[in-house]
């Protein structure tokens, strides 16, 4: 019995819930706090904070696969189906618009019914000229064994090839998923946070699909996540966080996959991976509303264009402390125009000097009460 799916009482989890409690309060206090800035946003900027998280989660859940998509195409096409009026457009690549339909049904519609149809209609999205990376695949339907059981693999770059994983043969699947799908929509789990990585592991380890069975799972994941929120917008990527923590991630499935279905660990490891990527969004979230403090509170302030586009770039810490020369460089002007916007913006309280003269003299955004 070399994976979880041969033991006679898979799928009979279990988990030290006590073990888990605080690691679970650490994401309920971040959560917290995400959806009381959340609160404080107006209806444009919590709008912008749901096209960022869902284009982050679309882009992010693609590169674990290695899959590279065109971040500005994502966001278009995001912002369309939003109905925002930021020239958002499909992007005329199907095999984005798919990712981006995907995600977002299960982000939307988070509290529509999971079942075998919705999952084949998330499959057709991601491979909508019915190839995969490796040549034609099924798409719409469940995987078979023709060429031998569907088996995870390392890279054909490595020296010698390794099985990581095997999934569960092609013949068990209607009766392996119809089990998942009954307890997905049951309400029975001590969390609901919970119950998303479960059904995260649960998924991937049933592996139904013959391509893209990681990014579906993580569209279960974010569509259980939706559903434990209980909110109407989605403002965070568990994706974009994994991404970054990709090893400790596909080790954390390994182990998880070849244990004795007691999930604790692989539960600890992505409580803690989804506290971090809420703490990521509250912190996004905290600075752009500083952003927005800045400005309502210079909103009187008669700045030009360049002025405006350069102070955005300070604001999002991009730049650092501020320089003629640098000024001059960025704003595309002569070094006496940059002078003349530098200290434009002194006279208006809006920058001020770090304190050296002379040719280093530099200039920094007046901390003010919209930091805080």
């Amino acid at each position: 019995m070399a994976y979880i799916h041969q033991r006679p009482d898979w799928p009979l989890y279990e988990y030290d819930l006590r073990a888990l409690m605080p690691a679970l309060s650490n994401v309920l206090v971040h959560q917290g706090r995400l959806f009381g800035r959340l609160e404080a946003l107006g209806f444009d900027d919590l709008q912008d904070a749901k096209l960022n998280a869902i284009a982050a989660e679309v882009v992010k859940s693609s590169e674990i696969e290695g899959e590279m998509l065109d971040a500005e195409e994502v966001r278009s096409s995001v912002a369309w189906r939003l109905g925002m009026s930021l020239g958002g457009v499909p992007s005329g690549d199907h095999f984005v618009d798919g990712v981006v339909e995907m995600a977002m049904d299960a982000s939307e519609r988070s509290a529509a019914r999971l079942d075998e149809e919705r999952l084949f209609n998330w499959h057709g999205a991601l491979f909508p000229t019915g190839r995969g990376e490796f040549g034609r695949i099924r798409v719409g339907q469940w995987r078979d064994d023709a060429n031998g059981p569907m088996q995870v693999v390392s890279s054909a770059m490595t020296p010698k090839e390794t099985v990581h994983f095997e999934a569960p043969a092609a013949a068990l699947l209607p009766q392996e998923m119809r089990k998942f799908l009954d307890w997905f929509e049951s309400g029975d789990e001590a969390s609901a946070l919970l119950k998303a990585g479960i059904a995260h592991l649960w998924f991937v380890t049933i592996h139904p699909f013959s391509d893209g069975n990681g990014r579906i799972g993580r569209a279960i994941l974010d569509m259980a996540l939706a559903r434990a929120d209980k909110r109407p917008y989605r403002c965070y990527s568990v994706s974009a966080q994994i991404r970054k923590e990709r090893k400790s991630y596909y080790d954390a499935l390994k182990k998880a996959q070849s244990g004795n279905l007691d999930y604790t660990e692989w539960l600890s490891w992505y409580l803690g991976c989804l506290d971090r990527a809420l703490a990521s969004a509250v912190e996004t979230v905290s600075s752009a509303m500083s952003r927005n403090r800045f400005w309502q509170l210079h909103k009187d302030q008669d700045l030009n264009e360049r002025q405006r586009i350069i102070v955005s770039r300070m604001l999002l810490g991009i730049e650092g402390k501020m320089t003629k020369r640098k000024w001059s460089a960025m704003g595309k002007c002569s070094p006496m125009t940059a002078f003349r916007d530098i200290d434009d913006l002194v006279q208006k309280g809006i920058l001020e000097s770090d304190g050296q003269g002379g040719r280093s003299a530099a200039y920094v955004l007046i901390k003010s009460v919209w930091e805080h």
